[in-house]
């Protein structure tokens, strides 16, 4: 039976595991059916099943397939777009009410690596590089708004001090985020996997939905979503593909559009050579428009990522793409090997902020968290459980959020958007 792979990524590579799921082949009613076993998809189903509800999860693919299993592997607080942006735009109360949930994802995570055991290379810390004196004063500017908010876990970094964090002479300081942290995000998508399975959850791999009945006027309200060979009926529905929903829901697509990204990794680096690169162990990401990302793996290889492509896909060459990039921060590493190379997608939104919210009364969605995705499906994947247990006020707070299709439809919103990274990418440049 032909089954689909994961990209070949490091982290497929070096998964934990390998077992594949087995297909719907049945018509099967439950309580909850989720679309997508990603983050969203399986942090939502495991704090269900934690209190008591039969989840049945359906993926097109593979556990972690998308983004979930793809990503840097950074845990970054907060939102793509920040508190005070959200302040701004909605008003101090939607701030407050974000912003009192800003820093509760990460804790989410390592919570359920303690209580699962999840081997997924968990290491503290990550540090916002700055290139120039703007970037820098805005890290101190974020300092103090998280700090307004609860992370006293925060340490501004001089040129001196960021110099011992990182062996770059690129940035002139940073911000040390030490409740920041990096994983390996398809183990961890997979060690929530089988944790959910150990309360009865289930889950079917392969099983792309192509049809969905949403039955607003049936006794009950009960949606219903087939398979090519099964079908679900359930109480509730959760849409959670993100960026592989397709055209599967269109008024959820008109909303958001999927953008790539590219990662390398290196060979196996020596130990001392590893260390010398972020003695402490770090993630990093830098404060451009356009950031690269980097950090190094549990088993010694420098992970190295950024860039965009605007509505999905790679460049011809993501290791041509991404040198360049890496050898620039780490010129000792000039015509280092790189093992693995791969892309992959994530959901944007025009606001930058995640799109959560109600189809129907019985059917959820949540989605497009806009790069920002590793903690915010976290927590996420509790709200939808506070939700469906009665207490939708923190759901309903995101749910409040204004989101508005992208300038000209799905015809120019490719265009439109790299225009709009093309003029922050000069913005960079010229440290404005």
């Amino acid at each position: 039976m032909n089954r689909t792979p994961h990209t070949n990524s490091y982290y497929a590579a070096t998964a934990n595991q390998k077992t594949d799921r087995p297909r719907l082949t049945e018509a099967l009613d439950t309580q909850i059916c989720i679309l997508g076993a990603g983050y969203t998809g399986i942090s939502s189903a495991l704090h269900l099943a934690e209190a008591g509800f039969k989840v049945v999860v359906l993926e097109a693919a593979r556990i972690g397939f998308g983004a979930s299993g793809r990503n840097g592997g950074q845990l970054v607080n907060s939102y793509s777009r920040d508190i005070d942006t959200i302040e701004n735009n909605y008003g101090p109360d939607l701030g407050k009410a974000l912003g009192d949930m800003a820093f509760e994802g990460g804790n989410i995570i390592r919570e359920r690596i303690q209580k699962y055991n999840i081997n997924c290379d968990y290491k503290p810390g990550g540090i916002f590089a700055a290139f120039n004196e703007k970037q820098l004063n805005d890290l101190k500017e974020q300092k103090a708004l998280w700090e307004r908010y609860g992370n006293d876990q925060l340490e501004l970094l001089d040129a001196d001090q960021i110099r011992s964090q990182i062996a770059s002479d690129r940035y002139i300081g940073g911000l040390l985020d030490h409740s920041g942290g990096h994983i390996h995000p398809l183990n961890l998508a997979l060690g929530e996997a089988a944790a959910f399975e150990s309360l009865g959850g289930q889950i079917f791999e392969d099983s792309k939905v192509i049809r969905i009945d949403r039955n607003e006027n049936s006794p009950g309200k009960r949606p219903q979503v087939f398979t090519e060979q099964g079908s679900v009926t359930c109480d509730y529905l959760l849409l959670a593909g993100n960026a592989y929903m397709g055209g599967l829901v269109p008024e959820l697509s008109a909303k958001s559009m999927p953008c790539g990204t590219q990662i390398v990794t290196t060979e196996v680096l020596d130990e001392s050579t590893a260390r010398s690169l972020i003695p402490n162990g770090h993630c990093v990401e830098d404060c451009n428009y356009k950031l690269d990302y980097y950090r190094i793996t549990g088993d010694n290889r420098l992970l190295y990522g950024g860039g965009v492509t605007y509505g999905g896909g790679d460049p011809a060459s993501i290791e041509h793409f991404i040198r360049g990039h890496l050898e620039k921060t780490f010129p000792q590493l000039k015509g280092v090997k790189f093992d693995y190379a791969w892309g992959g997608d994530f959901l944007l939104t025009m606001s930058r902020l995640p799109q959560l919210g109600r189809l129907t009364d019985t059917i959820y969605y949540a989605q497009g968290y806009s790069g920002h995705g590793v903690t915010t499906t976290h927590l996420v994947g509790k709200l939808v459980a506070e939700t469906i247990k009665g207490h939708a006020e923190r759901f309903d707070a995101f749910a409040s959020l204004k989101h508005y299709p992208f300038p000209g439809g799905r015809m120019f919103r490719v265009p439109y958007t790299a225009i709009g990274a093309l003029y922050y990418g000069l913005r960079d440049k010229l440290g404005i």
